[in-house]
Order: structure tokens, then C-alpha cells, then sequence
């Protein structure tokens, strides 16, 4: 039975985790953990995709509250969620056991690997609040042991404590979410809630408690301030697991609370998740195109990409809510596929990171280049991501944003005009997203990559392990698979759309050609096969006139600037030079920039010294005023630690009285 399976399969990974814990002087420790990993997540990758006789599976568990017990349910959703995090647990531990040879402090990340896939397995698979708020806290913990594996950096330490500050409260918000759904009766399990009547406000309220909670936890702006601390602070591994699992348990979230247990939705329900979700995409976008951290952009790349899936989150919730089935189920489609996508390109690109931080010792772009010669392996492979995540054709991250912007076109026949508004600007905001995508993944790759090396590096730089390319190469194969045959998952998602939006898309695999068609074939339509036949026929056969028709053979020369021979690499296009124009024209709006030029008088010999400065505005004005508000508060009641006991039982006193009065009134 596959929940049964799944189960077991959690309980074993709990139990390598204890298994690293006493053994972890083996020489072979990390090896064994990797290895059971990839074996656990493979067998939970299965028991999401058998074939299931029943739609829904559910046991209960004679574990947590005695009256309670620990309920679990497996339906369509949750074995979709099931296979997205455990393919990126295989891919994450399958590159681990290479990159575990470079681990300093191996005992800070085996012992909490393991158990960080059993809490997000564990929350793809509850039903019932308890059981949801104690995996999800658990999935927290482990995954915050991890961002703090290299503690000994004071900035990582200060990422691991941001990131604990931001889980806590997005966990208080889902408590209270709960607690309101579960109402007086306290039923707390998921069917119970389901059955239950609930008035318009206490569901508004629920909504948005729960896109605060799991927003925190996927990144959503504004409680975006912890993942571009932690993504770069963990081991890359786990960066790519946080990036491209984590963040989906927290999708996985919202949409069973709102898509499920709230009930039928109004349709102001899609403006919050759509207008956080563009302005997550836009800002996302904009902090990732300035970054010269790698592992930093790519953190911010996941906002942006978070942000895409909320906006379809959106349009699901306005089109159900109007009883609109098939764009609804358009849109919804259009999210889960970028789920599956974002969980693959963006496991690549952390992957590519790692390589390169491993081969070089460098996070900053600005001191590397030229790895393509030394590193031509994992240069072709952060390639392929990079042309993925930038929504280009034929790979799969065009299709689903793709799909996203047709759900988007079909906004005209949703009836109020609030929406009639909102939805234009949202289509606007994400297709200026997308065009800095691409332009941030160029810069990306291009001055890592290409041209020439910009600063001696502390290591030789060579390609990386053949478990770690294996990896990569692996996960860059689904992309082109899931591009050229986008139908196939389509009609996967398809029951999920069915269940949750009340509609499904045309079965895409009875559509010729392999083409996909949202709505009909007379309204649009793609074709990924045709589009990468005409891609290679049009580079091969470009290559072939050139090489027969040039009068001159290919020949090298020096790097030149402006006609004479420049053998310093600082003449080339910095990562600084790249993004200064999009600093310049959205800089002071978006990331309040600052440029100071001291350029010496006449007859100076000093050199001209050019300073950007870039701020958080969210984070300066949010977040600064509410830790410097809490640390005030904090040093004032430290004085209750110097009471004598007659102050004691006076203040006890006081609070008694106080509290009777208020149930009094």
C-alpha cells in the first residue's frame, strides 16, 4: 500500500539519522547516509507514482494526542508534492556523496539531512493540524541545524538566527490559522474542518493567516528576509534542497488550505496571493540581477520564481470563485508545473554553484571567469538551468510561465472589475520579470563562465565529481523531457485541477503532434519537438554555411581593447557593469541605490574610487524598526529579573486581578 510504504519510509529515514548520530567516526559515514538517502527517496518517488485503486488513502496513528492521534492521507496533491520533494532528495543526495568529500564539518550536516526529508515528507502526508504544525516545526529545526552547519562564520550565525525569528512567526500565523478553523469544537482534523460551516470573515481571516505562514516559509515578499541569508550559509546540497523542495512544502500548504479545506472561495480570495505574489516576482528579480554573491542570486532568483507560482495560485482561486473551470484549471495546472520545473532547474543551478565554490573557493562573480575551459562539465550543464530558468524553448521553464501568461489572457472573462484591473498589471509585472530573468542568468553565466579568469582564485579550478555531473546531468534531462513533452505531466496534473479547481484541461496526449493546447487548439498552441528541430537545424545549418562559404579559416588572436592588444583581464565587462543599467533606472525606487564617485583633483596620484551602496528597503523600514522596537522592550523587562519575592507575588497579584476583571467584562 503506498501510504503505508511512504510511512515506512519516513520512519527509516528517521532512524539513519540516529544511525549517523552514534556512528559518526566511520571513515564512510557520509557515504552510508547519502547513499540510504537516495534509497528512501527513491522508494517514497514510487510510492507517490503507483497507481492507486482509490483516489485517497488514509491511516491514523496511535502516536501524538491521545483523543487526536496522528492522521495521514494520501490523495492526488499530496503524491504530486510526494514526487517533487523526493526526486529533489535523490538528485540532493546523489551529488552529496561527492560533495560531502569537501565537507569540513560532516557531523553538522549528516545527523539533520536525513531528518529534514522526513519533515517535509511528513507534511506532504498529514491530515490533521497537529500532525501538519509538529512536521512542519520539525522540517524547521532540521532544516535551521543546517544553515548553521559552517557556524563558526559570524554571518551565518546571523542567517541561521533571522531564519529561526522568520520560522517561529510563520508558525504562530499557521497556528492561529488552524485554531480558527478548528473553531470551539477544536476538531482539528482535516475532514472534520472540511465539513464544517464557515462564516465569510473567520475564511478571510484563515486566508490570510495561512499565505503569511507558508508565505514566510516559501519566501514570499515581504517575509522574504531569511532565504537570502540561509540559501547561501547552507551546504549546496541542502540550498538546493531548500530551494527546490522546501519551498514547494510551503506551496503544498497554501493550496491545501485554500484550495481545499476553506471551501468554495470568494473571488477577492485571488487578489492577496496575486498581488504578493508579482511583487515578490519583481523584487525577487531585480535583487538577484545585482548580486555578485552566486549562491545569493540564485536565492533571490527563488522569490522570483515563488512569485510565479502564487500569481497562478491567484488566478485559480478568481477563476474558481466565478466558476470559470477551465481557466481555473488552466492556472492551477500552470503553478504545479512551475513547482516541478523551479524544483529541477533551480537543484541544477545550486548544484553548478557548489561546483564552482568547491573548484575555486570564490562565491563572487566578480573574481571569477574563464571556467569553461577548466570546468567545461558543469559549464554546460549550469548552462543548460540557466536557459531553463530564464523561460527559454525548448526547456521546461518556458512552458509553464508559458502557460501562466495564457491563463492570464483569458482574465477578460472574469466579471469584476477589480480583477478586469489587477490582472493586466500582474501579466505586466511578470513579463518584465521575466525579461530580467534572462538578463540575470546572461550575467550569471556569462562573467562566471566565460572570458577570462578576473583574480587569482585560492584553488586550481577542475570539474567536478562524476557523482555531482551525474546529478546535474540527470536533472538537466527531465528539463529537456518535461520541455519537449510538456503533455505527459499535463495530463498528470490533470486530476489534481480535477479534485481541487473542479476542471482539468483538454487531455493534452490526444492532441496531435505532441503539442500541448491550454484551452483549444483554435486559440493557441505549442509545439516543444518542432521548436527544438527548428533550433538545431537552424544552428547546425548556420554552422555549415559559415564553415563552407567564409573565405577565411578560423584563426585566434589576443584579447584586444579598442584595437590594441590588453592583457589585463580588468578590461573586460565586470558583473558590476552589467547591472549597473537596471541599477540606475530601478535602483532608487527598488533598492534605494547609491553611487559616490570621489574622483581626484588634477595632479592627484591616488586612483578614482567609485561606491555603490544597496539597501533592503522592506527590510530597513519593516523589519529594523521591529528588532530595535523588541530589543528595547526586551532590555526594559530585564529589570523583572532583580524583584524581590515581595515583588513577585505583588505583580503575580496584579495580573490575577487584571485577568479577572477582563473575564468579568
Amino acid at each position: 500500500m503506498p501510504l503505508y510504504l511512504a510511512l515506512t519510509c519516513i520512519a527509516a529515514l528517521v532512524g539513519v539519522s540516529a544511525f549517523a548520530i552514534f556512528n559518526g567516526r566511520r571513515p564512510d559515514i557520509s557515504r552510508i547516509v547519502y547513499r540510504a538517502c537516495i534509497g528512501l527517496c527513491l522508494l517514497l518517488f514510487i510510492a507517490a507514482v503507483i497507481p492507486r485503486g482509490a483516489n485517497v488513502l488514509t491511516t491514523t496513528a496511535p502516536l501524538g494526542l491521545p483523543w487526536i492521534g496522528m492522521h495521514f492521507r494520501i490523495d492526488v496533491l499530496s503524491a504530486f508534492f510526494l514526487a517533487v520533494i523526493n526526486l529533489a532528495g535523490v538528485a540532493a543526495s546523489a551529488y552529496a556523496i561527492g560533495y560531502a568529500a569537501h565537507e569540513k564539518n560532516p557531523m553538522r550536516v549528516l545527523p539533520f539531512y536525513p531528518a529534514f526529508l522526513a519533515g517535509m515528507n511528513v507534511v506532504v502526508l498529514a491530515d490533521d493540524a497537529f500532525t501538519f504544525l509538529v512536521a512542519w516545526e520539525f522540517m524547521s529545526l532540521a532544516s535551521w541545524a543546517l544553515v548553521l552547519a559552517e557556524h563558526h562564520d559570524a554571518e551565518n550565525r546571523r542567517a541561521g538566527y533571522v531564519y529561526l525569528l522568520m520560522a517561529s512567526f510563520g508558525a504562530l500565523a499557521l497556528l492561529m490559522a488552524f485554531g480558527v478553523l478548528g473553531g470551539v469544537g477544536g476538531a482539528y482534523d482535516f475532514a472534520s474542518i472540511r465539513d464544517s460551516s464557515k462564516e465569510s470573515w473567520k475564511s478571510g481571516l484563515v486566508l490570510a493567516l495561512a499565505l503569511i505562514g507558508m508565505g514566510s516559509k516559501a519566501g514570499l515578499a515581504p517575509l522574504h528576509v531569511w532565504l537570502p541569508l540561509a540559501h547561501p550559509a547552507a551546504p549546496s546540497h541542502v540550498s538546493a534542497l531548500m530551494s527546490g523542495a522546501m519551498t514547494k512544502v510551503a506551496v503544498y500548504g497554501f493550496i491545501r488550505v485554500a484550495f481545499d479545506l476553506l471551501g468554495p472561495p470568494a473571488f477577492w480570495w485571488g487578489i492577496e496571493p496575486m498581488t504578493f505574489g508579482a511583487a515578490s516576482a519583481l523584487i525577487g528579480v531585480l535583487f538577484a540581477t545585482i548580486q555578485s554573491d552566486l549562491k545569493k542570486l540564485l536565492a533571490y532568483s527563488t522569490i522570483e520564481n515563488i512569485g510565479i507560482v502564487f500569481v497562478a495560485l491567484g488566478l485559480a482561486l478568481a477563476f474558481k470563485a466565478n466558476g470559470l473551470a477551465v481557466p481555473a484549471a488552466l492556472a492551477f495546472t500552470a503553478a504545479l508545473f512551475h513547482v516541478f520545473n523551479h524544483s529541477l532547474f533551480k537543484s541544477i543551478l545550486f548544484f553548478g554553484a557548489g561546483a564552482v565554490l568547491n573548484a575555486t573557493g570564490e562565491r563572487n562573480i566578480e573574481r571569477l571567469g574563464g571556467l569553461i575551459h577548466a570546468m567545461p562539465k558543469t559549464a554546460f550543464l549550469f548552462l543548460g538551468g540557466s536557459i531553463a530558468i530564464s523561460a527559454l524553448p525548448p526547456l521546461n521553464g518556458f512552458v509553464s510561465e508559458w502557460m501562466v501568461f495564457q491563463a492570464i489572457l483569458l482574465s477578460p472573462s472574469l466579471p469584476q472589475w477589480l480583477l478586469k484591473l489587477l490582472v493586466p498589471a500582474v501579466g505586466v509585472t511578470l513579463a518584465l520579470s521575466a525579461a530580467l530573468g534572462a538578463a540575470c542568468y546572461i550575467r550569471a553565466f556569462g562573467i562566471t563562465f566565460l572570458g577570462r579568469a578576473r583574480a587569482s582564485t585560492p584553488k586550481t579550478p577542475h570539474d567536478a565529481d562524476d557523482w555531482s555531473i551525474g546529478a546535474m546531468a540527470g536533472l538537466l534531462t527531465l528539463c529537456l523531457m518535461a520541455g519537449l513533452l510538456p503533455s505527459l505531466l499535463i495530463d498528470t496534473i490533470s486530476p489534481a485541477a480535477l479534485d481541487f479547481v473542479g476542471g482539468r484541461m483538454p487531455a493534452q496526449s490526444e492532441i496531435s503532434w505532441l503539442s500541448i493546447a491550454p484551452v483549444a487548439e483554435s486559440r493557441s498552441s505549442y509545439n516543444g519537438l518542432l521548436v527544438f528541430a527548428f533550433i538545431l537545424f537552424s544552428a547546425f545549418g548556420a554552422r555549415y554555411v559559415i564553415q563552407k562559404y567564409w573565405p577565411r579559416g578560423a584563426r585566434r588572436a589576443p584579447a584586444w581593447d579598442c584595437g590594441y592588444i590588453e592583457p589585463s583581464p580588468a578590461t573586460q565587462y565586470s558583473a558590476s557593469s552589467f547591472a549597473q543599467p537596471i541599477r540606475r533606472t530601478l535602483g532608487v525606487i527598488a533598492f534605494a541605490a547609491r553611487e559616490r564617485l570621489d574622483m581626484p583633483l588634477p595632479g592627484e596620484m591616488r586612483p578614482a574610487r567609485l561606491t555603490v551602496t544597496i539597501k533592503d528597503r522592506i527590510y530597513d523600514y519593516f523589519y529594523a524598526p521591529m528588532t530595535r522596537a523588541v530589543v528595547s522592550c526586551a532590555s526594559g523587562l530585564n529589570g523583572l529579573n532583580f524583584l524581590t519575592i515581595q515583588e513577585y507575588l505583588a505583580l503575580v497579584f496584579g495580573a490575577l486581578v487584571f485577568l479577572l476583571v477582563m473575564v468579568a467584562l
